[in-house]
């Protein structure tokens, strides 16, 4: 599990591919991450249930998805998050995952918020497009109540006019200064919403809004990578190149020896 004082890097794929996929990223970003001292979180979805077209590939589905995440766990020996819709898929992948990730869409859900929290695992809350920084607390006490023991927020941007998201750092800071632990989804932020039959996405952005929310002050990164994203299944547009994450994470190292 994630260690405390710990930069964290929660990296992977949208959505389940292919094994030999999910492990040339995980690997990658495994060995990236500990090469800097950070601890790694392999995330990938076994359903994007949130999705706008019909058309848009889901994944490999909740059974399917679940067993490759267990052996993706065996194989990384690294912790694996995953996204959860109802409570009892908290229960089932609760037996599985190290970490349970609420979806932006549904932060607010108490029933599903509780159930994750039952699991005793970790819980990572992505913070909803419409919801203000001030009002993560209300969530976060929600999981407390219970019973979970470690949980976090995941900025990844707010709703702004029609099909485009804007981070606020302001409220990086209003978050950390609640107490909370704050993850900055660094791919998730560059979207551009606006419906159609997948999300638009502005990618050159990443690296900019990685760096700025590590100077700001952040306990680690969410960051969705692929080797070639014009070829992945699911927000191909708002992913970063593998390639390029090597030399972006190093950046980030410096910018948090710096303002340490």
């Amino acid at each position: 599990m994630p260690r405390k004082n710990k930069f964290l890097l929660i990296g992977g794929p949208c959505v389940l591919e292919s094994r030999q996929t999910s492990l040339k990223i995980g690997r990658t970003l495994r060995d990236l991450a500990h090469s800097l001292g950070w601890d790694y979180v392999f995330k990938a979805s076994y359903d994007k249930a949130n999705r706008t077209s019909l058309s848009s590939p889901r994944g490999p589905g909740f059974k399917k998805g679940l067993q490759e995440l267990a052996a993706l766990r065996r194989i990384l020996k690294v912790p694996i998050l995953t996204d959860i819709h109802t409570a009892q898929e908290a229960i089932a992948a609760g037996k599985v995952v190290d970490i349970l990730q609420i979806p932006a869409f549904l932060c607010r859900q108490t029933d599903l918020l509780l159930a994750a929290a039952k699991t005793k695992k970790a819980v990572s809350v992505k913070k909803g497009q419409f919801l203000a920084p001030q009002a993560v607390s209300a969530i976060m006490e929600k999981l407390r109540r219970g019973g979970c023991k470690k949980a976090w927020i995941t900025e990844r941007g707010t709703s702004f006019g029609h099909g485009d998201l804007v981070v606020d750092m302001r409220g990086l800071v209003t978050m950390r200064d609640q107490g909370h632990q704050v993850i900055f989804d660094a791919t998730h932020s560059v979207q551009r919403p606006a419906g159609g039959s997948f999300t638009r996405g502005e990618a050159h952005f990443i690296p900019a809004l990685a760096r700025a929310a590590t100077a700001v002050g952040i306990d680690g990164l969410f960051i969705e990578v692929h080797p070639n994203p014009k070829k992945a299944l699911s927000d191909k547009e708002s992913m970063l190149p593998l390639s390029q994450a090597g030399h972006l994470f190093r950046q980030i190292n410096r910018i948090l020896y710096a303002v340490s």
